[in-house]
């Protein structure tokens, strides 16, 4: 598991390998992650976007960005959480994510990023 805050809002990240979904002699290992996000300050605040980093361990690094998180842009009060889940393919059985996320302070109008921390994603017989 993996946790960053920013600006009291808490990220946490945990992975998992899908071999259902990945084929190894196609070069295709695809990853789960779950997300939690706390807001941990006494603003409500709204995720407007997302900008993802991701890097295999051939170095290759795709770039994503765009609106919201799984089709939501979710608006937290103070203390609420959200947690969604996605997935992550790769052309190796090693690699990372890193990224953050645009959002708002309703009542302020302000704009500011919350960082998501640096995740990796291994298929399990590399960990050994």
């Amino acid at each position: 598991m993996e946790i960053a805050v920013t600006n009291g809002i808490t990220v946490t990240v945990e992975t998992n390998y899908l071999p259902h979904h990945s084929d190894p002699r196609e070069d295709r290992f695809i990853f789960g992650y779950h997300i939690m996000i706390e807001n941990g300050s006494s603003h409500t605040v709204q995720l407007l976007r997302r900008h993802w980093y991701i890097i295999d361990a051939a170095a290759q690094i795709r770039e994503v960005e765009g609106e919201g998180v799984v089709g939501e842009q979710p608006i937290l009060s103070p203390g609420e959480r959200y947690e969604y889940a996605s997935y992550c393919d790769l052309s190796t059985e090693m690699g990372k994510m890193r990224g953050h996320y645009l959002m708002t302070r309703s009542e302020e109008d302000l704009l500011f990023k919350v960082e998501i921390p640096e995740f990796r994603m291994i298929v399990p017989s590399k960990l050994n």
